[in-house]
């Protein structure tokens, strides 16, 4: 069951209130737990910390005597979850300011071996809000998309440097739109009178290139545009890849008997929240189970409650797929 963010005799839960201060709900929270088992002394690696929510969860239940890896590309958003950590359960997490793909390098750079492992790949409520970080067309800011504010290419120079061909193919490939092609002629004839610079800018000139479909549109006809530039700018599937590629190599030392970033028994959790990303675990992990380096926790996909996808509509598209690396513990 889902944990309830309703308010109970007069006032809400105490993990409720804890969410609702970090002004982000973390997805599937039981089913994470549920999948993860933490155990005293356990060492946990949340590979995108976000505001906190499941690792202060799972920072409960391995206690003190257990440790705790937060990774993000935001700083921010770091900073926050490892102090939250701190406050709730007394836990001392170390921080790593890094893409999840390398965390076979920090953690053997740091001696550290993972019995529980979580890779939300959703980004916090909190980026979306803030307008300045251009991941929503609902606001009006400009048009960076980077989850690490500090490094890259923006949204906006992604647009001005790509040609027509290769804008096309990444709102193809990694929005799935159909109307790509036209969507990225429309982005080139703008910019060769105005530079590209806003979320609204951007969202109306889709429209524009919708045409009279924009009308029947089930989605905003942004909406995939905007992933799909999201995607490409910090190379989302790239790093997923890398760390699919770590998991199966950590595993495959652990098969033979070989220390690695995993544990005998690593349990091994991914969130995702597209069909890009999920195709990519699903196919990876299936693959480890075939050969004989993981088993399944999760039959297929977990997603999300009634109750939950009603109290926080980011949760319907969450798919939860876990395994155990190695022997069960």
């Amino acid at each position: 069951m889902n944990e309830s963010i309703e308010p109970e005799s007069g006032s809400a839960p105490a993990e409720a209130r804890s969410d609702q201060i970090a002004g982000h709900l973390p997805v599937l929270c039981s089913e994470v737990l549920a999948a993860l088992s933490p155990q005293a002394g356990d060492q946990y690696v949340d590979l995108t910390a976000g505001r906190g929510g499941h690792a202060e969860r799972v920072a409960q239940r391995i206690g003190v005597a257990g440790s705790i890896v937060l990774f993000d590309l935001d700083r921010g958003n770091l900073a926050y979850a490892a102090e939250r950590v701190r406050r709730t359960s007394g836990a001392a997490p170390t921080t790593v300011h890094a893409s999840f793909a390398s965390v076979a390098r920090e953690l053997a750079a740091r001696g550290i071996s993972a019995d529980l492992v979580l890779a939300d790949l959703g980004f916090s409520s909190t980026q979306v809000d803030e307008a300045s970080r251009g991941l929503s067309f609902m606001r009006d800011g400009p048009l960076d998309m980077r989850l690490d504010p500090s490094s890259g290419m923006t949204a906006a120079e992604f647009l001005a440097a790509s040609d027509e061909r290769s804008i096309a193919d990444a709102i193809a490939r990694f929005g799935e739109e159909p109307l790509a092609r036209r969507i990225a002629a429309k982005i080139v004839e703008v910019r060769t009178r105005t530079p590209i610079l806003t979320t609204a800018q951007l969202a109306d000139l889709v429209r524009e290139a919708y045409g009279s479909r924009a009308r029947t549109s089930r989605l905003h006809p942004a909406t995939k545009t905007f992933q799909a530039l999201r995607i490409a700018v910090n190379d989302e599937l790239g790093a997923l890849s890398a760390l699919l590629d770590s998991i199966v190599s950590a595993a495959e030392r652990v098969h033979e008997g070989r220390p690695g970033w995993l544990r005998p028994g690593a349990r091994v959790a991914v969130i995702g929240f597209h069909s890009l990303e999920d195709r990519l675990v699903k196919q990876c992990f299936a693959d480890m189970c075939r050969r004989g380096l993981a088993d399944e926790i999760t039959d297929g996909p977990v997603v999300s409650s009634e109750s939950e996808s009603a109290a926080n509509p980011r949760a319907r598209s969450a798919k939860l797929r876990a395994v155990t690396v190695g022997r069960a513990r």
